[in-house]
């Protein structure tokens, strides 16, 4: 068996003191007892200590700790050394919750003094709130009966890196709220309360990981392009890293400056897909599409995606075309290209650069292409130098006009082989479906017929030159349209010779 020798010294010495002396009696003179001066949670470890003054009576044998709750102390430990004034103890349950502790004095054989000055443990608490990023401490106040607390300082381990102060606030505060900190990384918070003398009573350490939904760092507004039916086509790609499927697309009308949002997709492999069915396609939409958290708070925004609406004025024969900008992508618009179907499917008519939103269509250029009811077109552009890798497209809507069924006659030619004015026909705008041209002399004879558009008189009678005068001509028609027409009138020749 273990012999404690120190317990017995403290035994012998207090008898030595107390013969030939009366003990106090407990009921009249108990002793009186200590003070408690801190309370402190040894974080590392979860364990408190406690440091008191000692009792100014006489003949203290023992000290005893109590938890202290609604009036009434439960013992904790009894400390048989009348020389202490601090004890470690065991038990952790300053880890989850504040505790209240007093101390008590002892006079052998069982002469306790009251309770002492009631002081309680510090307890912090942290959650994160993921949807506004931000870690929540919070703490109960702190009490010394001799000494005010000054402020409160909360201490940070990041990823089990030493702990430092992070701040430092006022002691009527309870609670500080950190937005600045890594995501996906561990955290631990203490909160000492710094004493008036110098010292300071610490709380629990408290841990929490800052794993959070990861957003996308980026959404790219493919392209906002009017499909074949007529509605407003949208296409975005998000970041393949994002854990977020929720997102809000909104469509804002350029004219009325309104804005709503119009559906609520998910992605699908890293991008959206979606078709705006009540958009008006002879207006301009700016499409934003926003990535949304679980606390349904939007993060991330892509960069607008606007539809092209082109529109037309005739001036002539010829077509003026207009456009607005696409000018929100996030690489380089490369310019425009001008489509037209002038009956037999589209093909390129023209390309301007990025920086016009203008073409002018020139109907002679096409007046022989037509062979339908209409003339039709719309703009075209692409995106380049993404900084994703991803080419944008878009597409205007579709606009026809009526061919311009033109037909005009010359009144005269000059066929003197001089290269100038040297052969008669109509020139007519359009390719006809069917064709007839008739020219007489004066008394009806045909000097010279034609059921080709192209073909043309050179003022020749079977390989013979008629005579300078007036002739008459007779032309019928059919126009790509189905339109039939039928002109006559009269030509004069005139010869140099």
């Amino acid at each position: 068996m273990k012999i404690n020798y120190k317990y017995i010294l403290y035994l012998l010495v207090f008898l030595r003191t107390t013969a030939g002396f009366s003990q106090p009696d407990c009921t009249t003179a108990p002793p009186l007892a200590p003070q408690l001066i801190s309370v402190s949670v040894q974080y590392e470890t979860g364990k408190t200590k406690l440091s008191w003054t000692p009792s100014p009576s006489t003949g203290i044998a023992a000290y005893i700790i109590y938890s202290f709750k609604s009036g009434d102390g439960m013992v904790l430990d009894t400390i048989r050394d009348p020389m202490a004034t601090s004890f470690v103890l065991n038990t952790t349950v300053s880890k989850y919750f504040s505790v209240s502790y007093v101390v008590a004095s002892m006079r052998l054989p069982r002469c306790t003094s009251s309770f002492s000055n009631v002081v309680n443990s510090i307890f912090c608490e942290a959650s994160l709130d993921t949807c506004n990023k931000k870690i929540l401490i919070s703490w109960n106040t702190y009490s010394s009966l001799k000494q005010k607390v000054t402020g409160y300082s909360i201490q940070s381990a990041t990823d089990g890196v030493n702990f430092s102060e992070i701040a430092s606030v006022d002691p009527a505060e309870t609670k500080y709220t950190l937005d600045k900190f890594e995501v996906n990384s561990n955290y631990c918070f203490v909160v000492k309360a710094n004493i008036e003398d110098g010292s300071f009573s610490s709380s629990n350490k408290i841990c929490l990981s800052t794993r959070m939904q990861r957003p996308p760092a980026w959404i790219n507004a493919d392209y906002a392009s009017v499909n074949s039916e007529n509605k407003v086509e949208l296409a975005f790609t998000i970041d393949p890293l994002s854990e977020i499927y929720n997102f809000s697309l909104d469509r804002k009308n350029i004219a009325a400056g309104t804005t709503r949002v119009i559906g609520q997709p998910l992605s699908v492999n890293g991008s959206i897909s979606f078709t705006d069915n009540k958009s008006d396609i002879d207006s301009v939409y700016q499409y934003r599409l926003s990535a949304i958290n679980s606390c349904n708070i939007p993060v991330t925004f892509s960069n607008p995606a606007t539809n092209l609406v082109q529109s037309f004025d005739r001036i002539n024969s010829d077509i003026y075309l207009k456009w607005n900008s696409y000018r929100l992508w996030k690489g380089q618009n490369e310019g425009y290209t001008i489509f037209t179907d002038t009956g037999n499917g589209y093909e390129e008519q023209g390309f301007v650069p990025a920086t016009d939103t203008s073409y002018v269509l020139k109907y002679r250029d096409i007046m022989y292409k037509v062979s339908g009811n209409n003339v039709c077109f719309y703009i075209s552009t692409k995106e380049t130098s993404n900084p994703h890798g991803i080419e944008g497209r878009s597409q205007s809507q579709i606009l026809c006009t009526e061919p311009a069924e033109i037909i005009t006659v010359p009144n005269l030619f000059t066929p003197d082989n001089d290269q100038v004015n040297d052969l008669f026909r109509p020139v007519i705008s359009f390719t006809p479906s069917q064709y007839r041209l008739v020219i007489t002399d004066r008394h009806g004879k045909i000097l010279f017929e034609s059921s080709g558009f192209y073909g043309s008189w050179d003022g020749t009678e079977s390989g013979k030159p008629v005579p300078q005068g007036v002739y008459l001509w007779y032309l019928k028609t059919t126009t790509p349209s189905g339109k039939e027409i039928s002109k006559t009138g009269t030509v004069t020749i005139i010869r140099a010779y």
